[in-house]
């Protein structure tokens, strides 16, 4: 074909064009002589020249080593002599050293030249196809597949370590985050939290506030001369990079560093001859202090500058993160503590009313840091004038409770000069405005005022729900004298009233009794008529358990329930006026079990009630078993019924309690059985665990049967 192309050249001119053309391209070629020995090269071109760095004659003196440069695997070598004995087109990826030394990668592409179409083969022309480019960019994208594939590693990490940090009670979440870290970028890892000096930490532990600056951490070895402890520095905030400690270095007595150091030796044990290892400290750092430090070890051992970036931005990030976690914990456990104290200190001590059965409680959201706004009264006017408030302010936070107490103090100090109910709120109205009291709050306000032998209970609303009045099984809405919420009255308040029978029962709530994401108000009011008006209970405290076991399981908002009931001849119980209450907020350890003893005791004596021995019998088994087999603060509560006791114990386990045999290694002995011989009890579940009650039957056994 292409001697038909060239025929209108003269052969010697057509060679001449052909020998200019091969010089001048510019793949680096070369022509091998394929009858002699070795194949000798007998021709290059220009590119094959400056590609190479040496000409044919330099080129035929390197040979023979091409095929040692080029370091073909056996199998190749084979490939590459059976295709030069069968005389077909070959290509090989081979490495040749160039004239000043350096290798250049290339694909060679061997073609056969034969003495006509059938004739025999004399020689071998060898094209390089220079690969150094290619390779580049293919260890360019080698290496950017590696850098994604640490990055997801690395997000992944995080990832995992946020998933731990989400449980903040987890006893072993640091723990499970150190072999997180073990397992995939160092050899060993470990948390130390500064609370009363380093101390190695499973978990968050919320409750322990960090030292300041100066503690002392253990005994060690007097040591002179020694440099500037380290760790201490990062524990002091005053650098906040991550820092080297040689474990067989020279540390101060009771210094942060010595302590460290000892602790991380003990955790790694003998190296095979490693004397000089290290391990790297990063802080914990919190808002205003360092919290703790995270200790590394790397896989070999080495410092801070053998870290690859990600491994330093995993275990950067990892440091930071728990850190803030460890912050926000103790922060809000902070806030909870203050929170849960000053709610006790704004719940109102219910006055003993005579003539009337009252019971009261109260139970803030736990979502919202154990504050609210709901809130109640009751309050003992005159001889024959008792007044009960329940309220409700917008909001779960102190400014809520602040509004509230402002109020409730508010509404106290009018209900004493006038006792009805709707010049009451007129004149709270009026105070409210000019104080400009921040959050918007609804109430029922009611008086119930004794003559003879018969109760009138009037009543006035603002922006509240209704009271409900439970007749005999019949439940009436007590939904008259409404008016809008307290500071935006502006005009008469007005008042209603009904005439109460022996044995009525008033119930005021808030809303978070009823209320649920599922239903509507209007529903949530049919179901509290509906289970009001199937309440068997004599009495305002069994009243309102019944309630709340069938209604307040599980709410979503504060709650507030007053039960008022006006005591009948057929009640068995002669109890003319209303429960007291005493309440404490236990630890759950074993000395609350000899605290809440002691203080059933002093409260008997106290309230003039018998059978002390039996009562003190049922609280020790209630809160040993809160104690030993719950979590979270113990909540005990006592309560005169007037014809006993009436012992209350809360905790945040929801198992229900189970009557067993006992076994000697229990506190109590025979476990609930004792309190089914001493006492009516029972238990229903509570807004963050469960609530155990028990009624004291008096004169269940004698003092010496325990």
């Amino acid at each position: 074909m292409v001697n038909s192309h060239a025929s209108a050249l003269p052969d010697r001119a057509l060679a001449d064009v052909r020998d200019r053309a091969l010089m001048s391209t510019s793949v680096p070629m070369a022509l091998l002589d394929a009858t002699a020995e070795n194949l000798p090269v007998i021709w290059v071109n220009d590119a094959f020249e400056q590609v190479t760095g040496y000409d044919v004659e330099e080129a035929r003196r390197r040979q023979t080593a091409i095929l040692g440069d080029t370091a073909l695997q056996g199998p190749d070598l084979v490939r590459l002599r059976d295709g030069l004995r069968a005389g077909r087109e070959i290509a090989h990826t081979i490495v040749l050293r160039r004239g000043d030394g350096t290798q250049l990668a290339c694909r060679v592409h061997l073609s056969p030249v034969r003495a006509g179409d059938d004739g025999p083969l004399t020689h071998w022309v060898a094209a390089l196809q220079d690969l150094t480019e290619q390779l580049s960019h293919d260890a360019e994208q080698a290496a950017m597949v590696e850098t994604e594939r640490r990055e997801r590693r690395s997000l992944g990490l995080i990832a995992q370590v946020s998933d731990l940090l989400m449980d903040v009670d987890d006893p072993h979440a640091l723990r499970e985050i150190a072999t997180i870290l073990r397992r995939a970028v160092v050899g060993w890892a470990a948390f130390y939290l500064n609370d009363g000096g380093l101390r190695i930490a499973d978990g968050i532990d919320a409750g322990r506030p960090p030292t300041g600056k100066g503690s002392r951490h253990g005994e060690g070895p007097a040591v002179r001369d020694v440099g500037p402890d380290a760790v201490q520095q990062l524990l002091d905030a005053e650098t906040d990079r991550p820092v080297e400690l040689a474990l067989g270095g020279s540390y101060g007595l009771g210094s942060a560093s010595a302590w460290l150091a000892q602790q991380a030796e003990a955790e790694l044990g003998a190296a095979d001859g490693d004397e000089d290892r290290s391990v790297l400290v990063f802080p914990l750092p919190g808002r205003r202090r360092v919290l703790g430090v995270l200790v590394v070890h790397a896989h070999d051992g080495h410092g801070l500058r053998s870290l690859e970036p990600s491994v330093r931005t995993v275990l950067d990030l990892t440091a930071r993160r728990v850190g803030l976690v460890i912050d926000n914990a103790r922060l809000y456990d902070r806030e909870h503590r203050l929170a849960e104290t000053l709610q006790r200190a704004m719940l109102p001590e219910q006055a003993e009313v005579d003539g009337l059965d009252v019971w009261t409680y109260y139970a803030p959201n736990s979502e919202n840091a154990q504050v609210g706004g709901d809130w109640y009264d009751v309050l003992q006017v005159s001889t024959d004038v008792v007044g009960v408030v329940i309220g409700d302010v917008v909001g779960h936070d102190v400014e809520a409770a602040a509004s509230m107490g402002q109020l409730r103090s508010v509404v106290r100090s009018y209900i004493f000069d006038i006792t009805t109910p709707g010049p009451v709120l007129e004149r709270v109205d009026q105070l409210v405005a000019g104080m400009r009291v921040p959050r918007p709050a609804g109430l029922v306000l009611s008086t119930l005022t004794r003559s003879e032998d018969r109760w009138r209970l009037e009543y006035s609303r603002a922006g509240h729900l209704p009271a409900l009045l439970v007749r005999a099984g019949h439940v009436t809405p007590l939904d008259a004298a409404g008016g809008p919420l307290i500071g935006f009255g502006g005009v008469p308040r007005s008042t209603g009233a009904v005439e109460l029978d022996a044995g009525d029962v008033v119930v005021y709530y808030t809303d978070g009794l009823i209320e649920r994401r599922d239903r509507g108000l209007r529903d949530g009011l049919a179901a509290l008529s509906a289970v009001a008006a199937g309440v068997t209970a004599r009495d305002a405290a069994g009243v309102g358990e019944e309630l709340l076991s069938r209604l307040a399981d599980h709410p979503e908002d504060d709650v507030a329930v007053v039960v008022v009931r006006v005591p009948s001849p057929l009640d068995t119980s002669a109890r003319t006026r209303s429960p007291r209450r005493r309440r404490w907020s236990l630890p759950s350890e074993a000395a609350s079990i000899g605290r809440a003893r002691h203080a059933v005791v002093r409260t008997c004596q106290a309230w003039g009630i018998e059978d002390v021995a039996n009562a003190e019998l049922v609280v020790s088994e209630l809160v040993a078993n809160a104690v030993l087999h719950g979590f979270g603060h113990v909540s005990l509560q006592l309560y005169d019924t007037g014809d006993g006791l009436r012992i209350e114990v809360e905790d945040a386990n929801p198992a229900p309690p189970v009557t067993t045999d006992g076994h000697p290694g229990r506190v109590g002995g025979f476990g609930m059985q004792i309190v089914e011989r001493l006492a009516d009890w029972g238990w229903r579940q509570s807004r963050g665990g469960k609530l155990v009650w028990a009624k004291v039957r008096p004169g269940s056994l004698p003092a010496t049967g325990r």
